[in-house]
């Protein structure tokens, strides 16, 4: 069974700092790559930083040294810290890990519940 959990949102004035945290449980299954989205009100989600299962780290650009993600696969915890926060990072942040069920080689995506990060001007 997969659950991905996260926590770490709230209100944040501008140019303030929050760390997000997903905790994936994945009985049966092996990692590749987990990340954070984000979907702003009448916005499609978007991709807002990666990290493969060997640590390779991708992100927007428009979090581009403002936001850092970190993933420790035996602890099967995912964070994303953001700093100089802008009031257009304001959204639902999602956790996703791609996960492969042990003897299969197709992965999947799944997904948390969504955390609300609201940046205030």
């Amino acid at each position: 069974q997969v659950q991905l959990v996260e926590s770490g949102g709230g209100l944040v004035p501008a140019g303030g700092s929050l760390t997000l945290s997903c905790a994936i449980s994945r009985s049966g299954f092996s990692v590749g790559a987990t990340g954070w989205y984000r979907q702003a009100p009448g916005k499609q989600r978007e991709l807002v930083a990666t990290i493969s299962s060997d640590g390779r780290a991708d992100y927007a650009d428009s979090v581009w040294g403002r936001f850092f993600i970190s993933g420790d696969n035996v602890k099967n915890t995912v964070r994303l810290r953001m700093n100089s926060l802008r009031p257009e990072d304001t959204a639902v942040y999602y956790c996703n890990a791609q996960l492969r069920r042990y003897g299969r080689t197709d992965l999947k995506d799944y997904w948390g519940q969504g955390t609300q990060v609201t940046v205030s001007s």
